[in-house]
């Protein structure tokens, strides 16, 4: 039953005088706060690299975001990265659904 109590003349007017106040305070803060943006790489690393097929081969388990966050890119770059090593025959598919695919590096 009840509902929002209605101010008082008084309670109104401080409550006007406060607003441009914290809207002031509001903006400092966010103007203050910048954060720095890193963009992402969207090219797969080349499968043809040594060098990158060496570190993908000494990691334990592969997963897609293990290899973005290991290369600095996207997941989707990185599932199609590991599709192309599984293909050369590098990795191993271990399990996977239509959600997550889980490799393992083939020994050689």
């Amino acid at each position: 039953m009840g509902g929002k109590k209605k101010l008082g003349m008084k309670q109104m007017e401080k409550m006007q005088d406060k607003k441009p106040e914290e809207d002031k305070s509001k903006k400092k803060e966010k103007a203050g706060q910048t954060k720095e943006r890193r963009t992402i790489g969207i090219i797969s690393p080349d499968v043809k690299n040594e060098k990158i097929v060496s570190e993908v081969k000494k990691m334990n388990v592969l997963t897609p975001y293990s290899v973005s966050t290991r290369f600095s890119i996207r997941i989707s770059a990185a599932k199609d990265f590991l599709e192309q090593l599984e293909q050369i025959g590098a990795v191993q598919l271990v399990s996977g659904s239509h959600n997550i695919k889980i490799y393992k590096p083939v020994a050689a």
